[in-house]
């Protein structure tokens, strides 16, 4: 059995006695190999209880409602005062990497308290995001119908990739996930790479042009909601194994933490393709 390449996954604690061997329990404790899951254990009843997809729906949906909470209250500050939207994206925007990374990094992805500051920043973000691309960038638009679309679209494809797994349409093979992380990675460069060279005014500041609104920044936008759907994919995949091999369950709020990366992103990409359409 491999492992995930999910980076918010791939710190989280392991099966008892190896991740790649479902159903061993506790076999391998005292006297053989160290128990990884022992930070967990409830030191009053002697035993951690494991994960389950209902633990995987809760704290997800705990993230989200934090999210989405803060998001709204950030939409409607920058509304009434417009000069705190560069603030907001960012303080959220490098808050939240910062974050992230102290998650993955420090193994600390399964904390409640991090994953939630994570939820929380994000949500100023994707406010001010909404606010920016549905307002200003988009004027001629209805504001509520644009970011309602988005939200849907983004509900849309969760869903669609959700069935796609379930059914095994598209199985998640260790080829699968290189290609996809591959892609990731590939993506990310040409978004720093824009970035920076739009800083510099190449192209009068648009940069390599993935975010101008034309056909190439059409065809950005839905590669990335592509590459964004396919990692859904590996996360329920990586979900999955989590919960078969006993996980504690302490992981679900590691699982709400990158399924918490990929929507924001499908929503942030799938919300500026629609304000392109809306500039035509």
């Amino acid at each position: 059995m491999r492992e995930t390449s999910n980076p918010v996954f791939r710190s989280l604690p392991k099966q008892r006695g190896g991740y790649a061997q479902f159903g061993t329990g506790v076999a391998t404790q005292y006297g053989h190999q160290a128990d990884p899951y022992a930070p967990y254990v409830d030191q009053r009843a002697g035993v951690s209880r494991p994960l389950t997809i209902d633990d995987v729906v809760t704290k997800t949906g705990i993230t989200l409602a934090v999210l989405s909470a803060v998001a709204a209250v950030s939409y409607f500050m920058v509304e009434a005062n417009q000069a705190l939207a560069m603030p907001f994206l960012y303080v959220g925007g490098f808050g939240g990497l910062a974050l992230l990374m102290f998650a993955i990094w420090g193994r600390k992805q399964d904390n409640p308290a991090i994953v939630l500051s994570y939820a929380a920043l994000e949500g100023v973000v994707l406010g001010a995001f909404s606010f920016v691309m549905a307002n200003i960038q988009v004027s001629s638009t209805n504001a509520g119908a644009m970011i309602g679309q988005a939200i849907l679209g983004t509900l849309g494809v969760f869903a669609g990739m959700l069935v796609v797994y379930k059914t095994g349409a598209i199985r998640v093979t260790p080829k699968f996930t290189r290609m996809v992380i591959a892609a990731g990675f590939g993506v990310l460069t040409l978004m720093i790479g824009d970035l920076l060279l739009g800083m510099f005014g190449v192209s009068h500041g648009a940069g390599l042009g993935l975010r101008s609104g034309g056909p190439l920044a059409i065809i950005f936008s839905l590669a990335c909601i592509c590459v964004a759907a396919f990692f859904f994919l590996i996360d329920f995949d990586t979900a999955d194994q989590l919960i078969r091999a006993g996980a504690p369950d302490k992981a679900a709020w590691g699982i709400a933490l990158a399924l918490t990366v990929t929507l924001v992103w499908l929503y942030m990409e799938i919300l500026r393709l629609l304000s392109y359409f809306q500039n035509d």
